[in-house]
């Protein structure tokens, strides 16, 4: 990957193939304390049905940042986001067979003539809409099992579940209606027209659904964390591992966490050279634990600052939410509560140790419970403490959520601040909470 000139501000709307690794191209450079902004197509859905694509996902190029080193970790302060979508498609999803070989999101190929990743064009609407270039057949790997279709009010507060004409008719302006960006490469999943559970209204809260470093190997973009990581594991195509462990090397974009949005900070592992910041999958609402696997995939922008933590050795992300996210449990002390707790201490002849900051150390693996294992381990190592503590603490201040099924959590605790300064993190946890 070339470098290229360092920027303050770098916009980027390059993607790639559904692929994230160390030989993809570089976006740009952008300075150590500098802004990105992003302009992304729908994630999910849309490269799923587009047989060119080798993972399920389309995300940016990566993103180089200046000074950032292996061994580093790089902090994304998310600024803002906004929809540029006015309606999507999702549901429920069925397998097309003979139109893929180990992984029906990565291995593509069309039923009829056999062309590996084959190029395709679009003919009408409906689920047969989207044909194999070479041979004429419904090339797409997937169908929904129950699908809808929902349309935003103007301001991305509410959505609406549309019938079938309604949906047909968003179907004949797929792009436009999605906003695919020009660079995007994937059909729009409108096409699909899915009309099921009419009427139904929900509400809306956009965020990211993948964003983070680049691995030090290739993997589909949908593969990095350790739940859709498993499918990598003795598959004979390009990406296929041997071993658990060879997925190590994944670096957590894919978390599907909800409280990924605007005003949150996440703090990734940098395992490459310039860390490969990369982002896609923006979601219009999601559910905890997105049930059906799939929600509602839109375009959009995302605007964030960087910063290097240098020496800050990480196998996964840390997120520091919103305050208004975080659970009643886990929020940060108030006056009241720390005058209270040192009158209680002063009673027992207790040290009371009030100096502490939210945290959530996110964790993937085959099922909720390896996931949540995995962020004990990543947990134990950030904060040098046994697992017996970290779960203790967790119990005590903190708990566990669920980002997506079966396998990414959120670890969530109240870790002092004088163990996150040894760590050099202790300032973005007061930055992010308001704390002295």
């Amino acid at each position: 990957m070339a470098q290229r000139n360092v920027e303050q501000e770098l916009s980027v709307d390059q993607y790639t193939l559904g692929l994230v690794g160390p030989d993809q191209e570089w976006a740009g450079t952008v300075a150590d304390g500098g802004t990105i902004e992003t302009y992304t197509p729908p994630g999910c859905w849309g490269p799923m049905v587009t047989p060119e694509f080798h993972g399920g996902h389309e995300v940016t190029r990566p993103i180089r940042v200046e000074g950032a080193s292996v061994g580093d970790a790089v902090a994304l302060h998310i600024r803002d986001m906004d929809v540029t979508s006015m309606a999507t498609s999702t549901g429920s999803m069925a397998e097309r067979e003979g139109a893929f070989g180990d992984d029906p999101f990565v291995d593509h190929r069309c039923p009829e003539c056999g062309t590996e990743w084959p190029e395709t064009i679009v003919e009408g609407t409906g689920e047969d809409a989207i044909t194999c270039a070479e041979c004429g057949a419904n090339a797409s790997a997937f169908g929904f099992e129950y699908g809808y279709t929902v349309a935003f009010d103007d301001d991305h507060t509410v959505g609406i579940t549309l019938d079938e004409d309604a949906a047909h008719e968003l179907a004949k302006d797929a792009d436009e209606v999605m906003d695919i960006p020009e660079n995007s490469r994937q059909h729009p999943i409108l096409l699909y027209e899915p009309d099921e559970m009419p009427g139904t209204l929900g509400r809306l809260r956009p965020f990211i659904g993948n964003i983070g470093t680049t691995p030090p190997i290739t993997m589909p973009d949908s593969h990095n964390a350790g739940d859709f990581g498993q499918y990598l594991i003795g598959a004979e195509h390009d990406y296929g591992v041997e071993s658990e462990e060879d997925l190590e090397d994944r670096t957590d974009g894919h978390m599907d966490i909800p409280q990924v949005r605007p005003g949150a900070t996440l703090i990734c592992p940098v395992k490459v050279d310039g860390a490969g910041v990369y982002v896609g999958d923006l979601h219009a609402n999601q559910g905890d634990g997105e049930l059906s696997l799939h929600t509602t995939d839109v375009s959009g922008t995302v605007t964030m600052d960087v910063e290097v933590i240098e020496g800050l050795e990480l196998d996964g992300p840390v997120l520091l939410p919103n305050e208004d996210d975080l659970p009643f449990i886990s929020k940060p002390y108030s006056d009241e509560e720390r005058e209270a707790g040192r009158e209680l201490g002063a009673e027992h002849g207790v040290d009371v140790e009030d100096d502490m900051g939210p945290i959530q150390v996110v964790g993937s693996g085959a099922t909720v419970n390896d996931a949540t294992q995995n962020a004990f381990d990543r947990a134990t190592k950030l904060l040098d403490m046994s697992e017996g503590e970290v779960r203790s603490r967790c119990t005590f201040t903190g708990g566990v959520q669920i980002g997506r099924l079966p396998g990414v959590v959120q670890l969530d605790m109240l870790a002092p601040m004088d163990v996150l300064a040894e760590r050099g993190i202790d300032h973005l946890v007061r930055e992010q909470y308001g704390l002295q």
